[in-house]
């Protein structure tokens, strides 16, 4: 299998010195942001239905944050 692949579309990486973009400075500042509303630390649970339920309420509880804002 000798094939050779093409790559579309590289990225080359910005000169040296250079600051990346308001735009791209705004979109790190907006990830950074980002919160998942799930405690920290070590859970144990009983079963997988128990760890589900509680992810699922955590994720519930991300959504209706973001569409309050």
């Amino acid at each position: 299998m000798d094939e050779k692949m093409r790559v579309v579309g590289r990225r080359s990486p910005p000169p040296a010195g250079e600051l990346p973009s308001k735009a791209a400075r705004d979109a790190m500042t907006a990830m950074a942001q980002y919160r998942t509303r799930a405690p920290k630390g070590v859970f144990h649970y009983k079963s997988h239905e128990d760890a589900n339920r509680d992810r699922d309420r955590w994720l519930t509880e991300a959504m209706i944050a973001k569409v309050q804002r």
